[in-house]
């Protein structure tokens, strides 16, 4: 494969969507609310994109058979009162530079086919420590759209994330401004350590709030659950490592 080929498998009428991006990222956090959202809205897959610029494998399934990598994007159609929605899920971002640029304007591509007018970017935001309770820290393209988001307490620091936004997230709301698309990306405070639905459950939460739509949460909770408990291990091994640990004052945490 030497060029990325989008595959459409599906066509859908949408009227004036919302495109949500969650592809895999710090804690996968935005990954985790993209396909709940999709699995619980029952959204219909409509196009299928393959890339050169993702790694070279392909996923074993659960009986036994393979899939190529790919990202996904869900189309619903929303119902009482609720907006329609495009969900842009999948494996893996790209692994080169060029790939995040080519992917996200084939996203923002199909975002302009659609008639797309908003674009929520989902990630995580990675602390180097455990987060008892996470926050939803946020950035967007345009100074209204930080001060519509602050309602549902999303948190704006300055200069925060102090790296910048890197991938397709960020990307999305660079080169949205210039497509005229407004962008957000909410990014649930995490530990960037391991998979972390609790943070996802905060991010969601925010979500439904903006988009005006209920959702069941159930899912996330029972991961949540069973991911404190790991947490909880971690912490009690890292107490007790701590009498043997030798050094100063100097901070060996790793941000994620």
């Amino acid at each position: 494969m030497k060029e990325t080929l989008v595959r459409r498998v599906k066509e859908a009428t949408l009227k004036d969507p919302i495109l949500i991006e969650g592809l895999p990222g710090v804690g996968h956090v935005g990954k985790l609310v993209a396909e709940h959202l999709v699995e619980e809205l029952k959204a219909e897959k409509i196009i299928e994109i393959y890339s050169p610029h993702f790694p070279p494998q392909v996923m074993v399934q659960e009986d036994g058979t393979i899939k190529q990598v790919r990202n996904e994007v869900y189309a619903f159609s929303g119902q009482d009162g609720q907006p329609d929605l495009l969900l842009v899920v999948g494996d893996y971002q790209s692994a080169t530079n060029e790939g995040h640029y080519e992917l996200t304007g084939i996203f923002l591509d199909i975002a302009q086919e659609f008639g797309v007018k908003r674009i929520y970017a989902l990630g995580g935001y990675g602390t180097g420590q455990f987060v008892d309770k996470p926050t939803v820290l946020g950035a967007a393209n345009n100074a209204a759209l930080v001060e519509e988001m602050k309602q549902y307490d999303v948190v704006f620091h300055e200069n925060e994330p102090g790296g910048g936004i890197i991938g397709v997230s960020g990307l999305l709301l660079g080169l949205g401004e210039l497509r005229g698309i407004d962008a957000v990306c909410l990014m649930g405070v995490t530990s960037g350590y391991l998979v972390d639905p609790k943070s996802a459950q905060e991010v969601l939460r925010v979500l439904c709030k903006a988009l005006n739509i209920e959702v069941d949460m159930q899912a996330l909770q029972e991961r949540a659950k069973e991911m404190e408990k790991i947490v909880g291990k971690l912490q009690e091994m890292e107490k007790a490592q701590m009498p043997y640990e030798c050094g100063g004052d100097e901070d060996l945490r790793y941000i994620g």
